[in-house]
């Protein structure tokens, strides 16, 4: 059966007293549930349309549009109306203003959990990463696979489900939700006993996730924040500043942006816990590509734009300057938030300031501030005493009393192996379960899904992906160590999940029978979520 049919059959079944609602949930595949959350291909369209390439289904949903490989153009499109598919080597921060006017988003590098992947499962676009055989040509704006090519305007149409790259325009069907559906959803929340939170950092990804069921949100990405076209300006003109002095007037500036965005997501969770994560990337992820930028710089000199192309020179000796051999693993979190501290200052400021002015509105507002990449207890510390400060400040600022609690995000594994000692400062944890895997296993997350990870995965090397579904036995067990170290040291200490795996049904059944808080997950999956967790529930 389809997830649809699953479902009807299901809830009559009930009705009839065939089954009772804890067996009704129990036959129903979690994970087919998709089919019925997002946009599919009419699978009789298909035949006529050729299958250009195929690639890692990273974000389920099906779009048609024309192919744009340039991000400013992709935006510029998609504000007038059109139906654009952004077609990338790999995606960065920069880039995320592209994603919001896209229908869809296509890249020829990157895993399930590269950048593309994450930012398109966020928004609920349909995306396909890791098409080793697609080559992009951005000089002539073509791409080519299997001896086709695609040129810019062409229509194309993808499907982020099971990773297929078609020619042309190929008809798709409108998701269904039905009534069975949601009575389906009913009987999970009550059945299920661990938590189910979002994984949102914008009011409409908040508002959206509490409509079908999100219960709080278990990780706000404050970077996202920083991508909006009146943003990622002054994030670039901050990272350029020369001295402290400069860099703090502009992210004061930034301060009232965050605080208005912490104000609008806290209202639109009012009465749920709101996880906000401070900065994580690392500073270049904000900057050009330099090998991109030297060849504009070329282009600039080569028309004689000499102001744009001293201005262009500028931005590549940063950028060189910031760039790291292995990025994931160099000066981001935490490491930021102690050598530029800043920037937290900025973002623990707009926490309480946005915590403040809601309360001056009677409005429960319930936000929890996270440091990620935290591996000594010492790291933790130090933003600690920035925190209490900054809260002193505010709430005489103020005269009221402010709760935000200070806790820590568990993705190094020497994190996870002294989760004792954090748990002295920290008042909650959350797994960042995708660096945490990619630390476990030694595995560059963005480079081993496109190149040997298939070939494991078909010799039976592993069982399952590890990026997709939490491997148990190694990761599973440095998260098992600390849950029961955090909680001997403080024992009613919420311990929740925001990597990746928050959505996976398997992983969900992991995380109950290890007595996880809560699990979080992308908004369009917490549907999916709210079945897993009530199916761990009854099977217990």
């Amino acid at each position: 059966m389809n997830a649809a049919a699953m479902v009807k059959t299901s809830v009559d079944m009930v009705k009839e007293r065939l089954l009772d609602k804890k067996r009704a949930l129990a036959r129903i595949n979690a994970e087919q549930l998709e089919q019925l959350l997002h946009r599919t291909i009419d699978p009789v369209a298909t035949k006529s349309h050729y299958t250009l390439v195929n690639g890692i289904a990273a974000s389920p949903g099906a779009a048609g549009g024309i192919a744009i490989f340039d991000v400013k153009k992709a935006t510029e499109l998609g504000e007038a109306g059109k139906r654009v598919i952004l077609i990338r080597e790999e995606t960065k921060p920069e880039d995320v203003p592209a994603f919001f006017e896209s229908a869809g988003i296509l890249t020829s590098r990157g895993g399930k959990t590269s950048h593309a992947a994450v930012v398109a499962r966020g928004m609920g676009k349909p995306c396909i990463v890791g098409c080793s055989d697609l080559k992009i040509d951005y000089q002539t704006n073509t791409c080519t696979a299997n001896g086709k090519t695609v040129k810019e305007g062409d229509m194309i149409t993808i499907d982020g489900s099971n990773g297929a790259v078609y020619l042309g325009d190929v008809p798709t069907i409108e998701p269904r939700i039905t009534t069975d559906f949601k009575t389906i959803l009913e009987w999970a929340q009550k059945a299920k006993k661990i938590g189910v939170r979002a994984n949102a950092d914008t009011p409409e990804g908040a508002k959206f996730a509490r409509s079908v069921g999100g219960h709080g949100i278990g990780l706000c990405r404050t970077e996202r924040m920083f991508n909006g076209r009146d943003r990622i300006g002054l994030f670039v003109e901050m990272i350029m500043a020369e001295t402290i002095t400069d860099r703090k007037r502009v992210l004061t500036k930034l301060g009232k942006l965050q605080k208005s965005d912490f104000v609008k997501i806290l209202k639109a969770m009012e009465g749920y816990p709101v996880t906000i994560r401070l900065l994580d990337p690392p500073l270049h992820e904000f900057l050009p590509d330099p090998e991109e930028l030297a060849g504009k710089i070329r282009t600039l000199e080569q028309k004689k734009s000499t102001k744009e192309a001293a201005s262009a020179k500028k931005i590549l000796k940063r950028a060189r300057e910031l760039a790291e051999i292995n990025p994931m693993m160099g000066h981001r979190g935490v490491r930021v938030g102690i050598t530029y501290p800043e920037i937290y200052e900025m973002q623990i400021r707009a926490v309480f300031e946005a915590a403040a002015f809601l309360a001056g509105k009677n409005v429960d507002a319930r936000p929890q501030i996270m440091i990620p990449q935290v591996s000594s207890l010492s790291e933790l510390v130090h933003i600690k005493k920035i925190y209490d400060a900054i809260k002193k400040e505010i709430q005489k600022k103020y005269n009221t009393k402010l709760r935000v609690n200070f806790g820590t995000m568990i993705e190094v594994v020497r994190a996870a192996v002294t989760a004792d000692e954090l748990a002295s400062t920290a008042e909650f944890f959350s797994f960042g379960t995708n660096d945490l895997t990619q630390g476990t296993f030694s595995f560059s997350r963005e480079d081993v899904e496109g190149k040997f990870l298939p070939e494991y995965l078909e010799k039976e090397i592993l069982g399952r992906n590890p990026f997709q579904s939490i491997d148990v036995g190694g990761v599973g067990g440095l998260m098992e160590i600390a849950i029961s170290r955090g909680r001997k040291a403080r024992p009613k200490m919420e311990i929740g999940i925001c990597g990746e795996h928050g959505g996976d049904p398997n992983s969900i059944l992991f995380c109950h029978d290890s007595g996880l808080s809560y699990v979080s997950a992308s908004p369009h999956r917490i549907p999916i979520a709210i079945v897993a967790a009530a199916q761990a529930a009854i099977r217990k």
